[in-house]
């Protein structure tokens, strides 16, 4: 059951994970089978690269130092005394205690370091150089060795040894500047994004290094930022300012270049509606009963749209509000406009489609212990794929591990 460490648990309460569906564990894909990475990261954007390898198949060993990584403090809530946290961006990895200020730590993290493909880390570089964990220095434990670093500002530069969390990277980006409502304060985005997308970053960049380790033999430096990549997520917002000079502001989304692209207020709830083509427009308006006022001159192209945008979205605001949205939902699903509803996240976690294409789930282990997972969200060959191995306790395999490193080492 979830519960704060410091509270009994409510044992009448049923978990929203409790209703998904539970998949055994062992079921990932298998593309990157054979390939063994070692992630040195805590936090976020590290294990969430790491953890998006392993569902593509690779042995992630997850070396923590004897405290753990910091994520596994961030809560509440937790589950089996795991923070939530933690649990979504740690699944399929084993869990290595090794203290690499001591000279058996170092000699037992060189040894690992000997037989990985993949190395991945989230330190400073200065920090890299001090521990002795900068890729010049393990590349000569494994000449081909692909060494993939994850900071906030990137591995050289003169912001490159300062500290960054995902709030930092945002204000960066100019994410926040352009987040929120028009006149309002900037806002960060609900969710880690730049940590997000600097893992998902890294794991792109990693796979297709290893396939060119595969053609040349040659290893790889990967350097990723949450800063840089948080910021090419802005590509369409600061594209036009290059070419205009117009600098974006806060607008509360209202300001798409596509003229009609916003939410709606209806009876009932509120819907988001976007109108991206001529030929959209025109279903649009003959889906609500007014073709005459769609095919007006003054509104031929998105251009022209865009210069009455006021007035047209008054007008459509005023229809919209006579009828609920499930209404308006079903009557655009027909005339194929691009429509949907603004849901809160455990209006997403039921949604049904979803659910179906094994997007969330529960994953089992053989002991019966369940965890909830959020899936890969992609499909390969009309398969989704899940977990290998629940979340890893703290150094639950240490001694699997390091005992059998030892073991050949001794045999050597």
């Amino acid at each position: 059951m979830t519960q704060t460490r410091n509270e009994p648990a409510d044992t009448t309460a049923r978990l929203p994970f409790e209703s998904l569906p539970v998949h055994p564990a062992g079921q990932s894909f298998d593309m990157l089978a054979g390939v063994t990475v070692l992630d040195l990261t805590t936090s976020v954007a590290g294990p969430y690269a790491t953890m998006l390898l392993s569902d593509f198949g690779a042995d992630v060993i997850k070396i923590e130092r004897p405290a753990g990584d910091d994520a596994r403090s961030w809560g509440p809530p937790f589950h089996d005394e795991q923070a939530l946290w933690f649990t979504a961006v740690n699944r399929n990895k084993r869990s290595v205690v090794v203290d690499a200020q001591t000279e058996q730590g170092r000699e037992d993290l060189l040894a690992l370091v000997r037989g990985a493909d993949v190395i991945v880390t989230n330190q400073p570089p200065a920090v890299q150089r001090k521990l002795g964990l900068d890729y010049d220095t393990l590349r000569k434990e494994r000449a081909d060795l692909i060494f993939v670093s994850i900071t906030g500002f990137g591995l050289d530069g003169e912001r490159a040894d300062l500290t960054c969390y995902d709030l930092i990277a945002e204000g960066y980006s100019g994410i926040m500047d352009i987040t929120g409502a028009a006149g309002g304060e900037p806002q960060k985005i609900g969710a880690p994004a730049a940590d997000m997308l600097a893992g998902q970053d890294a794991a792109m960049a990693t796979i297709a290094a290893l396939l060119g380790r595969h053609r040349t033999g040659e290893g790889h430096l990967i350097d990723v930022s949450l800063v840089e990549s948080m910021t090419r997520f802005l590509t369409c917002r600061i594209s036009p300012y290059l070419g205009s000079g117009d600098v974006p502001t806060r607008s509360g989304g209202r300001d798409s270049v596509i003229a009609i692209y916003q939410p709606f207020d209806t009876a009932d709830l509120p819907m988001t509606l976007g109108l991206g083509s001529d030929a959209i427009w025109k279903r649009f308006w003959d889906a609500v009963g007014d073709p005459d006022y769609g095919a007006r001159p003054e509104f031929r192209t998105n251009a022209d749209r865009r210069r009455d945008r006021p007035a047209i979205v008054a007008r459509i605001q005023e229809i919209l509000r006579s009828r609920t949205r499930d209404d308006w939902l079903r009557l655009f699903a027909g005339a194929r406009v691009p429509a949907g509803p603004i849901n809160r996240v455990d209006e997403v976690v039921s949604d049904r489609h979803l659910q179906e294409r094994g997007l969330f789930y529960g994953l089992e282990d053989e002991t019966g212990r369940v965890a909830p997972q959020i899936g890969l969200g992609i499909r390969i060959d009309g398969q989704a794929s899940y977990g290998r191995r629940l979340p890893p306790p703290l150094g639950a395999d240490t001694e699997a591990v390091l005992g059998a490193l030892r073991t050949a080492h001794d045999a050597d």
